[in-house]
């Protein structure tokens, strides 16, 4: 991105797409810290919250994970979504009803199998 005091200001969409592309080719690869906030909107000559809802966009896509104090970091995507400190709330409620789900499924798995050997034995063999 251009940071000359000429060139137009970049929005956050267009922040977060150059930040989505150096996370695509491993610029910024999992667990790598990104700029901090502030001195990436001093950089690009634009509002803090720019660059704040910038972040956002790459939190709720899951890209990056935000830790109060520390910064923002691109996630491992070895990790499933949502069991890190710092993602984004939306990812960690789905976690969790995705965990519920998974589980009601193999209960449900285990009780078919059960009910097919019911009905394996309790079933006349024709000859």
């Amino acid at each position: 991105m251009d940071s000359s005091p000429d060139a137009p200001k970049p929005t956050a969409k267009e922040i977060a797409a150059k930040l989505r592309e150096q996370i695509a080719d491993s610029t910024y690869g999992p667990n790598a810290q990104l700029p901090a906030a502030r001195a990436l909107a001093k950089e690009l000559g634009v509002q803090l919250m720019t660059v704040q809802s910038a972040y956002r966009q790459l939190r709720d896509e899951g890209l990056i994970i935000t830790q109060q104090g520390r910064g923002s970091f691109v996630r491992d995507p070895s990790v499933p979504l949502g069991t890190e400190a710092g993602s984004s709330p939306a990812f960690a409620a789905l976690s969790s009803e995705l965990s519920v789900i998974h589980e009601t499924l193999r209960q449900l798995g285990d009780r078919l199998e059960r009910l097919e050997r019911l009905v394996e034995h309790e079933t006349p063999h024709s000859p």
